[in-house]
This record gives structure tokens, C-alpha cells and sequence, in this order.
């Protein structure tokens, strides 16, 4: 008995830091050192609770062959608010940090935006799809392949950009003359996202 609540356990966790990649029967069954029946039964079990249990917010969905947790249909009104509402404009630290790596090195993989920052990325990217600044623009080759990023439409139109051409260069590409350009352009950042301390 113990043994299937610490497999329910790991696999809740697995499930919840994959996020929107999911993870395969495959996947889980290794990671958690058991056989794919066992994982079958228990994402079998795990989604019947989430789905019959009405104080739940999420339940678990198969998507594209991998198991992820989505939010219940029924809190649908409030999640739009959540998007919609004003004090939610602002952009954090970590997010303008990500936004600003997909601008100039898209398309690009969230494991590349996290090595580039030394940190977990998901939660960012997240934010900055749900407001339209970047979205997904390919798939990388080779193993898994990785959703590519890139900046939107509606990232150029903010920021007063013909196209990504348009971006100030990068510091160390940055000459004496072109720093005014630049610090204009990470003003504006901070001035439309920054988050009030």
C-alpha cells in the first residue's frame, strides 16, 4: 500500500514540474524505477480522483501521447479574469530576463533559455505566452523535439519594431554611439513590465 502511494506521489510531482511537455507512460515508468502496467494503473487511478473530486482546479488529460495536468473546464471565467486583469500586465524580473533571450536568440529551446540563465524557465515562458510576447514558432530537430520560441507580432507593435532586425544590439556588439538606442529600448521594458517592488 505504501509503496502505491509513494508511486502516486512521484508521479503527481513528475507530472507537475514537466508542465505543458508532459511526460510519456514510458517516461514516468522510468523515472520512477517501475513498470508501465503499475504507471497505468496509477495515472488510471490518479485521473479518476482529480476528475471526480469537485474541490480540484486541474485534472490530468493525455495529450500527444504525454500525461499533463490542464485546469477543470469549469473554472474557465475565472482563469479569463486572471489573464484580463489589469494588475496582471506587469512582467517580473525572470520574465523580462527570458523575453529578452527569446528576442535576440530565437528560435530557441526552453532547456537553451535555462542554460543561458542557470535557472528554471517554464513559469516565464508560460507568462509571456498567455500575454502574447512569444509563442511557439517550430520544433527543434533531434530528440524530443523541443518546442522553438520566438517573439510575436504583438511584441514587435509594443516596442515600435519594423521587425526583430530592429532590436539595439546586444552590449558587447554595442558601440559608443549606438548606447543611446539601447538604453532607450531597456527603458521601455522596464517602464511597460518591470513589477512595482
Amino acid at each position: 500500500m505504501n509503496s502505491t502511494i509513494n508511486l502516486l506521489s512521484k508521479m503527481e510531482s513528475l507530472l507537475f514540474v514537466s508542465g505543458d511537455d508532459g511526460l510519456t507512460k514510458k517516461q514516468l515508468a522510468f523515472l520512477t524505477e517501475t513498470t508501465e502496467e503499475l504507471v497505468t494503473e496509477t495515472l488510471d487511478k490518479m485521473m479518476r480522483e482529480y476528475e471526480s473530486n469537485a474541490e480540484r482546479g486541474i485534472v490530468i488529460k493525455q495529450l500527444a501521447g504525454t500525461y499533463q495536468f490542464v485546469t477543470k473546464l469549469t473554472n474557465v471565467k475565472t482563469i479569463q479574469k486572471l489573464v484580463e486583469n489589469p494588475t496582471s500586465q506587469s512582467l517580473s524580473q525572470a520574465s523580462l530576463e527570458v523575453l529578452a533571450i527569446i528576442a535576440y536568440k530565437q528560435p530557441i529551446t526552453r532547456v537553451e533559455i535555462e542554460d543561458i540563465r542557470g535557472v528554471k524557465s517554464e513559469r516565464p515562458i508560460y507568462t509571456l505566452s498567455t500575454k502574447g510576447l512569444v509563442q511557439e514558432v517550430g520544433r527543434a530537430e533531434g530528440t524530443g523535439r523541443a518546442i522553438l520560441y520566438g517573439t510575436t507580432t504583438e511584441f514587435l507593435q509594443y516596442f515600435g519594431l519594423q521587425d526583430i532586425k530592429a532590436l539595439p544590439p546586444l552590449p558587447e556588439e554595442v558601440s559608443v554611439d549606438e548606447m543611446e538606442d539601447a538604453d532607450l529600448f531597456m527603458t521601455k521594458f522596464q517602464e511597460a513590465f518591470v513589477k512595482e517592488e
